[in-house]
């Protein structure tokens, strides 16, 4: 509670700091408008419906393009983690990829699959897939090798090994790289939807760009604050809950 508190209290100073400087006229109120200003097209916007629908429209494709790269990297990280092969082929194309901004498969995307949905979901699994391979293949290979003999010991057999041992060990390192895939998914469906525009559903990146067309830097700052608001509360409802529970398992909590 303490600890709630003390957040609550930083980022409302943040806000305090962000009206006196608007108060100031540091900055002109076109490019940086004040708090109530951005809480005002907040109001409006959720109003009409048009902020919560297009929050659902961004959330549903994220969340398709994470778990759709979620269930091709975990295995393919396993893979190369157990075949040297794979490691020096896969792995090492997965880490080159990494390091590609997110906006760089748009122009691919857009050539393949056109302006469509599936324009977007490719553009998410990009960013996802990569992540999660290299998460996976690097949490098996710290798995300490004591813990194969000893299963090995007591009879359990190959895929047994893998399912009751090795991935349950790498686990940490797996919950990280799902963790990261996430925050390379957000930043490369922004990406696309700033870039790819689909009539049949206009989601926050959209809004962002057309926030920006219009010289209406309220619609942005009130977007940009939605966008970190779904982030924050995906961790703490997804990935913080696992990481305590990891932490316990394993008793590093403090």
């Amino acid at each position: 509670m303490k600890r709630l508190i003390l957040t609550l209290l930083f980022f409302a100073s943040l806000v305090l700091l962000w009206a006196l400087i608007v108060r100031a006229r540091i900055w002109s109120p076109v490019l940086l408008p004040s708090p109530m200003k951005v809480g005002e097209y907040l109001k409006s916007a959720a109003e009409d419906g048009t902020l919560w629908q297009a929050t659902l429209i961004t959330v549903k494709r994220l969340v398709i393009g994470y778990i759709i790269g979620l269930v091709g990297g975990i295995p393919l990280g396993l893979m190369t983690a157990r075949w040297n092969i794979l490691h020096d082929t896969i792995g090492t194309l997965s880490l080159g990829l990494t390091t590609l901004p997110s906006v760089c498969w748009v122009p691919l995307a857009l050539l393949w699959f056109g302006q469509s949905e599936a324009a977007m979901l490719f553009v998410v699994v990009m960013g996802t897939l990569w992540s999660v391979i290299i998460a996976t293949d690097t949490g098996v290979r710290h798995v300490p090798p004591i813990y194969r003999k000893a299963a090995l010991t007591m009879g359990s057999k190959n895929m047994h090994i893998w399912l009751k041992v090795i991935f349950p060990a790498a686990l940490p390192f797996i919950v990280s790289g799902m963790k990261q895939g996430w925050a390379f998914a957000w930043r490369s469906l922004m990406a696309a939807e700033i870039f790819v525009t689909i009539l049949s559903g206009f989601g926050l990146g959209q809004l962002l760009h057309y926030g920006r067309e219009l010289n209406a830097m309220d619609q942005v700052i009130a977007i940009m604050f939605i966008i970190v608001l779904i982030g924050l509360l995906a961790d703490k409802t997804l990935f913080a809950p696992i990481e305590r529970f990891l932490h316990r398992r394993w008793g590093t909590s403090q």
